[in-house]
C-alpha cells in the first residue's frame, strides 16, 4: 500500500526496493502479514542488510537507511532457487512429497489457516475438499503463514513410505504467543524497526526449500530433534511445514495451485533472549513466566500495559532499543505502533485473529504505562461492579433459583459482554491523547484517564439499564432495577474504586 492508500502488487524485490514509498503491507489476515514482515527481514539478514551493533540501529532509524542492498542481492540469486514450482527444490516446500500429492493432495483449503485448521471444516465454512484453485502469489503467502502460525494436530497424508512421523505436525514458531512488530510510517521503516544486530557473524542460512542449502533436515522415521536456529535468516525463515504446491492453470491461463499436501517441518529449539526478542513476558497464576498469549475471553488491549513495561524496563532487545531512541515531536500522531498479533485457537483448531496497536513515542514509556494499567484496572473495576449489579438483581428475581440454573439467569442482566467491546475505542483515544499530550507535559496522563474513566462510566451505566429493561414492570421488578442501579452506583463512589471514577488521580 503506497503513502497516499492506494494498493498494487509488488514482488519480492520491489518491496525491498520502495520500502519507504510504501506505507505497510496489505494482506488478507494480520497473520499473513506476519508472515511476510518475518520473509523480508529473513532476505535482509540472509543478505547482511542489518545493523552490526544497537549503535548502527539507532542510526538506521533516524537517517532511514535503504534496504536496496537486500533488492540487489535478491537480484543476483539464481532463478531456480526462487522458482515456486521448481521440480527439485520449490521455493519454500519440500519436494520428498512430489510422488504422493496426487494420490493424498487436498483442495487448497488445506493451506489457508483460516479455511481448514482442524483439517475438516473451519470457521469459513470452507471444507477441506474446497476445489477452488489459489493464484499463486495468494498460495505462496499462505504457505508462509503455516509456516509461521500453523498449529498442532495430524496431517492428512499417509506416513508408509516417508515415515509415520511425518504426520504428526508441531505448532508453528508463533503458535501460542503474541507476536510484536514496531510499526513506523513506512515499511522500511517498519522492517528497520525490526531487524536487530545478529550475535554472530556465521554464514547466513536462509531457507530456499526443504531439500537445498546447507542445513540439515530432520527425518520422519522417529521423532523430530528439535534444532537450534543458525542464523536470524535461518530463524525467520524456518519451514515449519512440509509442504508442496501443484501448478495448473486457471481459466484466463495464469498460474495456479489446485492441490496440496502438508505434513511435518522443521522443530525449532528457541532460545528466549535470543529468538524471541519481541516476546512479552506474562507471569501465571503458578509463578512460572510465559510470552503474552493470545485469549478467548480477555481482549489484547487489556494487557497493553505489558507491552509500554517491555519498553520501560527491558535491558536488551528490541524494546530497550525502542526506549534508546530519540524522538522530536513533529505534527500530531505517534511515530510508531507496537502492533500485537496471535492467533486463537481450540485445540488443533483455529478460531480467529486477534491483533491491537497501540502507540508509542520514545521517551513516553512511563507515561504510556500508566495510563495502559490504570485504564485496564478502571474497566475491569467498571466490569466488575456490572457483574455484582447483576446478581443483585438476579437475587430478586430469582430468590428460590436451583444451582444449575444460575449462570444462565445471571446473564439475563449481566452487561459486562456489551460493555467490554464499547470500552475498546476510549482505551485507544486515551493512548492517543496521552501522546498528544507529550512528554514535555509534567502530566500528560492523569486529565485523560479521569475523562476515559467518565466514558466508561456513561457506558455501563447505559448497558446496565438495557439488561434491566427485561424485568418485568411489578413489584419486584422495580425492586430489583432500583436495587441493582443503586449497587452500581455505589461501587462506584466507594473508597477502594479507582481514583480516577471519582475524579481523582491515582499516585500509585
Amino acid at each position: 500500500m503506497t503513502l497516499d492508500g492506494a494498493t498494487a502488487h509488488h514482488s519480492l524485490r520491489a518491496l525491498l526496493t520502495d520500502a519507504d514509498t510504501l506505507s505497510t503491507i496489505d494482506c488478507a489476515t494480520p497473520g499473513e502479514t506476519v508472515a511476510v514482515i518475518e520473509y523480508l527481514m529473513a532476505i535482509c539478514f540472509a543478505s547482511r542488510t542489518c545493523p552490526s551493533s544497537p549503535q548502527e540501529w539507532r542510526t538506521w532509524i533516524t537517517e532511514e537507511h535503504p534496504l536496496g542492498h537486500a533488492a540487489e542481492w535478491l537480484a543476483a540469486q539464481p532463478d531456480a532457487a526462487w522458482d515456486l514450482f521448481h521440480l527439485e527444490a520449490p521455493l519454500g516446500q519440500n519436494a520428498m512429497l512430489a510422488p504422493y500429492i496426487d494420490e493424498n493432495g487436498t483442495g487448497t483449503a488445506q493451506l489457508v489457516i483460516e479455511h481448514a485448521g482442524d483439517y475438516n471444516q473451519h470457521f469459513d465454512h470452507h471444507h477441506l475438499e474446497h476445489g477452488e484453485p489459489l493464484p499463486a502469489a495468494e498460495a505462496f503467502r499462505a504457505m508462509l503463514t503455516q509456516h509461521v502460525y500453523a498449529p498442532y494436530g495430524r496431517a492428512r497424508m499417509s506416513g508408509k513410505e516417508i515415515g509415520s512421523t511425518i504426520t504428526n505436525l508441531a505448532a508453528g514458531r508463533l503458535t501460542g504467543r503474541i507476536r510484536v512488530v514496531a510499526l513506523g510510517r513506512t515499511l522500511g521503516e517498519t522492517l528497520r524497526l525490526n531487524l536487530y544486530p545478529p550475535e554472530d557473524h556465521a554464514e547466513p542460512a536462509l531457507n530456499t526449500s526443504w531439500t537445498s542449502g546447507a542445513i540439515p533436515r530432520r527425518t520422519f522415521t522417529a521423532k523430530a530433534k528439535p534444532r537450534t536456529p543458525r542464523s536470524s535468516a535461518d530463524l525467520h525463515s524456518a519451514l515449519g511445514r512440509s509442504v508442496l504446491l501443484r501448478p495448473n492453470r486457471g481459466q484466463d491461463g495464469q498460474v495456479v495451485v489446485d492441490r496440496v499436501l502438508i505434513g511435518a517441518g522443521e522443530v525449532l529449539e528457541l532460545d528466549p533472549e535470543r529468538h524471541l526478542q519481541d516476546a512479552v513476558f506474562k507471569v501465571m497464576t503458578n509463578g512460572d513466566a510465559k510470552p503474552l498469549w493470545p485469549s478467548p475471553t480477555r481482549a489484547l488491549w487489556r494487557d497493553a500495559h505489558a507491552l509500554y513495561g517491555a519498553v520501560k524496563n527491558a535491558d536488551t532487545g528490541l524494546y530497550a532499543r525502542l526506549r534508546d531512541l530519540r524522538y522530536e515531536k513533529k505534527g500530531s500522531g505517534a511515530p510508531y505502533h507496537l502492533w500485537a498479533v496471535g492467533l486463537l485457537a481450540n485445540k488443533a483448531l483455529p478460531v480467529a485473529w486477534t491483533q491491537g496497536s497501540y502507540p508509542y513515542a520514545p521517551g513516553m514509556a512511563r507515561h504510556l504505562h500508566h495510563a495502559s494499567f490504570r485504564g485496564s484496572t478502571v474497566a475491569e473495576y467498571v466490569a466488575d461492579s456490572l457483574k455484582s449489579a447483576a446478581i443483585v438483581a438476579t437475587e430478586i428475581v430469582y430468590p428460590a433459583s436451583r444451582a444449575a440454573d444460575n449462570a444462565a439467569q445471571l446473564a439475563r442482566f449481566d452487561a459486562r459482554w456489551e460493555f467490554w467491546p464499547d470500552a475498546a475505542q476510549p482505551f485507544y483515544e486515551l493512548l492517543d491523547e496521552v501522546i498528544e499530550g507529550g512528554a514535555e507535559d509534567d502530566d500528560p496522563v492523569s486529565a485523560p484517564l479521569v475523562g476515559y474513566a467518565r466514558t466508561l462510566v456513561t457506558s455501563a451505566r447505559t448497558h446496565l439499564t438495557h439488561r434491566l429493561d427485561s424485568l418485568p414492570p411489578n413489584n419486584r421488578g422495580h425492586l430489583a432495577r432500583a436495587r441493582a442501579e443503586q449497587r452500581f452506583e455505589d461501587d462506584m463512589r466507594r473508597a477502594k474504586a479507582p481514583a480516577e471514577l471519582r475524579g481523582e488521580t491515582a499516585h500509585d
